[in-house]
């Protein structure tokens, strides 16, 4: 599950940008689940937190998993143009809700993110599988460096946006296209002009709110996990004290648990209930098997100057821009065969570490 290469190597080259955040780690923790996965590096991206946390999370997270062959990298400190928006409300003050890692002796590539883009994908041309699930400041950097990123990359799949949806940092603008719309543009306007349409099975899938938020992690779901790990655990609940920190013997669904806690906590202030959206985490998944959600063409534009709506993502269903599709939208997916894959993965690998 490690990113070295050896001779015969037949798992799957996968690359992570990632603003590590909750859901963000929980999406690493699927990966590093995967037997047919060879994680060969992790950019680390402004957003959720700072970089420099973001970096930390990611390093002490390998640490924890026993992994010491995935190199991080750190990327920009800020977007392209606007001023860097953190989410600690969301994700707790460290990126990681109450949940504590021990630290790891871990290092920092000596190059940064948007090179250790470029080199995942030229030393592995049409077999990378890219995966962003934070802003997407270090993508944007990557493609300025090497337009050809595009047509190296087997596949990318993002998370943002909300399409035909309400936006969950303003009315209409989700959190990673808000932080650094520009980027968001960047990106679709180069896949566009590496492929001109003309490459459907090329486009980036994107995976937006009005998909993510139909995978609700509950307190139930929460004790099949630790039951996949074979961890005994008193299961979360609304009532308990805020702040409770998990009882289980297993450090990694200790670590998930006390996440988790900050992550029920905060959608149950806003009113959705004691629950949790695993939006990175889902695409993880796609990202491995892109038959778990269906997508749907169309060309895709973000608002970078609307007053009120900065930041919104703008799918065109019917065609009246008179442009080919840029991205496939993702539109459906099954919530319960999600959770029994995050459940078979990331059950076995707390497992392993207890």
């Amino acid at each position: 599950m490690g990113g070295v290469t050896t001779p015969g190597d037949e798992r799957i080259p996968v690359f992570a940008d990632v603003d590590t955040g909750v859901d963000d780690a929980l999406a690493l923790m699927y990966l590093l689940g995967c037997p047919e996965v060879r994680l060969v590096g992790i950019a680390s991206t402004a957003g959720n937190v700072p970089v420099h946390q973001v970096c930390r999370n990611n390093l002490d997270l390998l640490h924890m998993c026993g992994v010491t062959d995935v190199p991080v990298s750190k990327g920009a400190e800020r977007p392209l143009r606007a001023q860097l928006r953190t989410a600690e409300d969301t994700h707790g003050p460290q990126g990681l809700g109450y949940a504590t890692l021990p630290p790891g002796a871990g290092e920092l590539t000596d190059h940064d993110a948007a090179e250790a883009w470029v080199r995942a994908a030229r030393a592995h041309p049409g077999e990378l599988i890219a995966i962003a699930t934070g802003p997407l400041t270090n993508l944007a950097l990557a493609l300025r460096a090497e337009p050809e990123l595009p047509r190296l990359v087997k596949r990318l799949v993002i998370m943002g946006g909300a399409f035909d949806y309400r936006g969950n940092t303003t009315p209409v603008a989700e959190w990673n296209v808000s932080v650094d719309p520009e980027a968001w543009w960047e990106v679709l306007a180069f896949w566009r002009g590496a492929w001109g349409g003309s490459e459907p099975d090329h486009l980036p899938m994107v995976l937006g709110l009005n998909l993510t938020e139909h995978i609700e992690m509950t307190p139930t779901i929460l004790s099949r996990l630790a039951a996949a790990a074979g961890c005994e655990s008193t299961p979360l609940c609304e009532s308990d004290e805020r702040g409770t920190r998990s009882t289980a013997a297993n450090p990694l669904i200790r670590v998930i648990e006390d996440a988790m806690r900050f992550y029920c906590e905060f959608h149950f202030d806003q009113g959705e209930g004691y629950l949790a959206h695993l939006h990175d985490p889902l695409a993880a998944a796609v990202a491995l098997d892109p038959e778990l959600v269906r997508f749907r063409a169309a060309a895709v534009d973000v608002e970078l100057t609307g007053t009120l709506t900065r930041g919104m993502t703008i799918a065109d269903w019917s065609g009246r821009w008179g442009r080919e599709p840029n991205a496939l939208i993702g539109v459906e997916v099954d919530p319960a065969t999600f959770f029994d894959r995050f459940i078979e993965r990331v059950g076995p690998l707390a497992k392993r570490l207890a």
